[in-house]
């Protein structure tokens, strides 16, 4: 496949009932689209595709945006409108109705941008309707479209010794942008108009990434006026999708067209992906939709991208309104495990410092001895971060010098050792006061019960607080628990905002402008919201903290579940657990570990659970060993983990989930890596066990034949099922575990 990258080349066509000429890209830049010859026969799971993201055009003279996996496909004439939207493998059409690129809503004027009206039905979209089809009066209509190499959203900082290989940042793609403006047919049926409307630009981004069916769509409006305007309201995507089901009667759930759709205007998720939905991303009723076979026509079939509040922006002349980013990822599968590796990689690409995962640990106290202690235990066996912890007494919102100092002097300490340091600080769920809280509407609470207005003074000195701390100490972790939760404020004396309308926005761009500037400082973001799109590292992996109190036995299998559950959308590294080393929440010397060499064979199980995962986990107590057979014990495990990083940073594939009454497993593949996977077998039983499992090895990339190797052992050649499986017998220690590692043949 051949990259077209080229700019500002255009031949002009006048376009009757426009007013206004259209420029078209050069039709001979474009290679002609055929989609037997360019899309690929591999499978982007567990090989490089080799294709790239392109453009070319059809034997209809549409635009086919391609990278051999998925396309998108627009018309270009009578105006710009998505007439296709396939995943190439499979063969699946995810469009069924054209509807307009986008929607803003300016100075109160409501305007759609492009999109095409005459469709006869709604159920699916034929070639030669579309040229009966007309531009949507009084609309944008497209102008000119450029194909663009992709640039980075915000600055990253790699942290490469935290990551199992090195990712590209921004991810291999390339950028197709059209542009619209105002026709004279908008201003002859609105004589009253404005004519600073005339000077104001609308583009469409698109974004499609190589190697991967993943696309990303934005909107931007350039004010050219030399009058302020408000952007009211926007939809960044509407999108007539094939329905996921179909159903004649009502329903309270419904399964939705099979594709993930999440955005970067995300905020109180907590540890969960689905933080777009009724937030940013809305599968909608389609009205337009009389024929589908929904009695009373509620099928969400319908995508629609916009923010439920605003934004209400203003964009003064010359200047560029940018909405959140879209990404769409088309599945091939509804295989869960599938659909979630596909997910995974997406973030990988999208988001890559998520595979950031550094050994960390809590230490409960802020003075200079419990902090200095601490650093030394973690470099003395491996890990790699520490973190002054909530109660520890740390405080980054103490400005005075002789604070700044101190914190300073301990990075400076932990930096000599090789360990990042940094701590806790809460944003939400707290009061300020009466001033600076968020004042919500009638019938409306804060998510958090309590939450100050990040454009209150309060909060605009709380952010220059963080500015300040960090540039000042050099710090480089900040565990921020609370983020953000997307509360709206009806204030009209906070400086930060005029009122309800855009209080959301602004709040948002504030802390999403701070973690932006964390990624390009290589600041360690741990944030239990999922703020993965704008830079934060990790969130929960997803557990109850008052299991913690329970007796040590049950944690332990609690635990393993935990990670079980919480991987089906998370890599290992993008969520953390947690180890009470001392009380926590109660539950007496039963749930406690501390003496840590008093409970090693708890503590031992504990560190397989986790670093067998990949997964860190937040190690809270003043210590990390009390003797030296504690040592051994944790270096031990840190030491198979950093041994076996890459695969075990890989995805998991889930085998058998806890429940204390059999074996449970969980098999780590990176198909690009040496090592291709690696199974972890834990045995909860009293009594040593033996099992003959089979285990499906398709997503290491493993075809012909594979060498085995347990607990370090010699490697042993093996050849695989013709589905890719191998078949092994595994004997597990009671209360332990084994693992196996797979490499090529």
């Amino acid at each position: 496949m051949t990259r077209i990258i080229f700019k500002k080349n255009f031949v002009f066509l006048i376009c009757v009932g426009w007013g206004l000429a259209m420029a078209v890209s050069a039709q001979e830049k474009l290679s002609p689209y055929n989609k037997e010859m360019l899309k690929t026969n591999k499978d982007w799971l567990v090989e490089k595709t080799g294709t790239h993201a392109g453009l070319f055009r059809d034997t209809g003279g549409h635009l086919v945006f391609t990278n051999g996996i998925i396309s998108r496909t627009f018309a270009v004439t009578p105006d710009l409108a998505t007439i296709g939207f396939e995943h190439l493998i499979t063969g699946e059409s995810f469009l069924r109705s054209v509807r307009p690129e986008a929607e803003v809503v300016i100075d109160g004027r409501t305007f759609e941008v492009g999109g095409l009206t005459g469709q006869p039905i709604q159920n699916y979209l034929l070639p030669e309707w579309l040229k009966e089809m007309k531009p949507i009066s009084g609309a944008f209509h497209m102008v000119s479209y450029d194909l663009l190499n992709v640039t980075a959203r915000f600055l990253w900082m790699k942290r490469e010794e935290w990551m199992p290989r090195d990712l590209p940042w921004p991810y291999p793609g390339a950028d197709l942008v059209f542009h619209f403006a105002l026709g004279e047919d908008y201003f002859q049926s609105h004589p009253e108009a404005p004519s600073y409307l005339r000077e104001v630009r609308v583009n469409v981004h698109y974004r499609l990434y190589d190697d991967m069916p993943v696309i990303s769509k934005w909107v931007t409006v350039e004010n050219f006026s030399k009058k302020e305007l408000v952007i009211d309201r926007f939809k960044s995507e509407i999108l007539g999708v094939t329905e996921g089901e179909s159903s004649v009667g009502v329903k309270d759930h419904w399964k939705l067209p099979n594709m993930t759709v999440e955005t970067d205007y995300e905020f109180g998720g907590g540890m969960s992906s689905d933080a777009s939905l009724g937030k940013s991303v809305f599968w909608e009723e389609d009205s337009l939709y009389r024929t589908q076979v929904n009695y009373q026509r509620k099928t969400p079939c319908l995508l629609v991208c916009k923010p439920q509040w605003g934004p209400a922006q203003e964009v003064s002349p010359g200047d560029t309104f940018s909405t959140f980013r879209v990404w769409e990822l088309l599945h091939d599968s509804w295989d869960r495990e599938r659909m979630g590796l596909e997910q995974r990689r997406m973030y990988r690409a999208i988001a890559p410092w998520v595979t950031e995962n550094p050994i960390l640990m809590h230490v409960r106290k802020a003075d200079n001895k419990s902090v200095k202690k601490a650093i030394d235990q973690c470099a003395d066996v491996g890990f790699e971060l520490v973190i002054m912890t909530f109660g520890s007494g740390f405080n980054l919102e103490d400005t005075r010098q002789t604070n700044l100092n101190r914190m300073k002097e301990l990075a400076d300490y932990a930096r000599s050792k090789g360990i990042a340091l940094g701590g806790y600080s809460l944003l939400a769920s707290r009061h300020i006061d009466a001033a600076d809280d968020v004042v919500m509407p009638p019938g409306m609470k804060p998510r958090f019960g309590h939450s100050p207005c990040l454009q209150s003074k309060w909060g605009r000195e709380y952010f220059h607080k963080l500015y300040n701390f960090y540039e000042k100490t050099g710090q480089d972790v900040l565990e921020h628990d609370g983020s953000y939760p997307g509360d709206v404020c009806a204030s009209t004396t906070h400086p930060g905002h005029r009122g309800l309308e855009d209080s959301q926005w602004k709040q948002f761009s504030e802390i999403a402008a701070f973690y932006h500037w964390c990624r390009s400082r290589g600041i360690y973001l741990n944030v239990p919201d999922w703020y993965f799109l704008n830079g934060s590292n990790k969130t929960g992996m997803g557990y109850r903290e008052t299991n913690w109190s329970l007796p040590r036995k049950q944690q332990e299998i609690i635990e393993r579940q935990n990670i079980y559950d919480g991987t089906w959308e998370k890599t290992p590294s993008m969520g953390w657990m947690f180890v009470p080393l001392v009380q926590y929440h109660g539950g007496g010397a039963a749930a406690t570990i501390e003496p840590l060499k008093e409970h090693l064979s708890h503590y031992g199980q504990r560190l397989a659970n986790l670093f067998g995962a990949g997964v860190q986990a937040c190690y809270r107590g003043p210590e990390l060993y009390d003797a030296p057979q504690t040592r051994t014990l944790v270096k031990k495990w840190v030491d198979f983990y950093k041994k076996h990083r890459e695969v075990l940073d890989g995805d998991i594939i889930h085998i058998r989930r806890p429940d204390g009454r059999d074996y449970d497993a969980i098999l780590h593949v990176n198909p690009f890596g040496q090592e291709k996977g690696l199974l972890m077998i834990y045995n909860p039983l009293h009594e040593e066990i033996t099992r003959t499992i089979k285990i499906k090895l398709y997503y290491t990339g493993l075809r012909n034949g594979v060498r085995v190797s347990e607990r370090e052992g010699p490697l042993v050649s093996s050849s695989l099922d013709r589905d890719y499986s191998l078949t092994l017998k595994v004997t597990i220690p009671a209360h332990g575990e084994t693992w196996f590692v797979f490499k090529e043949e």
